[in-house]
């Protein structure tokens, strides 16, 4: 399967700071995602850059993480944020992962141990 991840950033593309809070963002993120039918994750992530002028910024930005989604729905997806979040561009990534839903109906593995992670 397929695990697609969007960066967004949080600091306006002109003026390059960040206009509000985090939790308006994801608001924003959590509509775009509804209005494409589409379920999703979030992750909120610290980073920083360099811009093509050499000016160096840190910023907050938002990471979507869709499994198996349609690529055009992706693209979509992606366009709609840029707008949204006022940005001169996003990044996608794609990665192929393994995965498997696990149910209470479904049996335990033959070893003694099950180990659950979260991110």
């Amino acid at each position: 399967m397929t695990e697609t991840r969007i960066y967004v950033g949080l600091n306006d593309a002109e003026t390059r700071e960040q206009k509000y809070e985090n939790e308006t963002y994801v608001d924003i993120l959590k509509d775009v995602c509804r209005s494409h039918h589409i379920a999703f994750s979030l992750d909120i992530e610290e980073g920083g850059y360099y811009h093509e002028d050499g000016e160096y910024t840190e910023e907050t930005s938002l990471i979507l993480i869709l499994v198996e989604a349609d690529p055009d729905t992706v693209q979509a997806i992606a366009k709609d944020l840029c707008v949204r979040f006022h940005q001169e561009s996003v990044l996608i990534t794609e990665d192929r992962v393994s995965g498997r839903f696990i149910g209470l109906d479904d049996k335990q593995p033959s070893s003694s141990t099950t180990s659950c992670s979260a991110r």
